[in-house]
């Protein structure tokens, strides 16, 4: 299976990524997705923080994702990348505060 590296900027920050060819649009969907989570609720709350706006947007998005898709639970994701880069993002952001 080919892979595509991309480069996925979320809430400010930009993360390489190499995906399978056949999620590539899945990928960047799912980045604008957050972003649009991220902004939205930058306007509508009083928080700030780019580690919190991200946490919640997760939250949310899942949240939403799972009521509209009940057996999300059976198919198999591999969101070791993604976790990766959100760790690294907490660390890099626990270093500014």
């Amino acid at each position: 299976m080919s892979k595509v590296s991309l480069k996925i900027t979320i809430a400010g920050r930009t993360y390489p990524l190499n995906v399978p060819v056949s999620d590539e649009e899945k990928v960047t969907k799912a980045a604008a997705d957050i972003n649009k989570a991220v902004e939205m609720l930058r306007k509508n709350y009083a928080v700030n923080d780019n580690q919190d706006l991200i946490a919640m947007s997760a939250l949310q998005l899942l949240t939403k994702s799972i009521g509209e898709n009940a057996p999300i639970a059976q198919v198999p994701v591999d969101y070791s990348e993604i976790e990766e880069a959100l760790e690294n993002l907490s660390t890099d952001l626990d270093g500014i505060q």
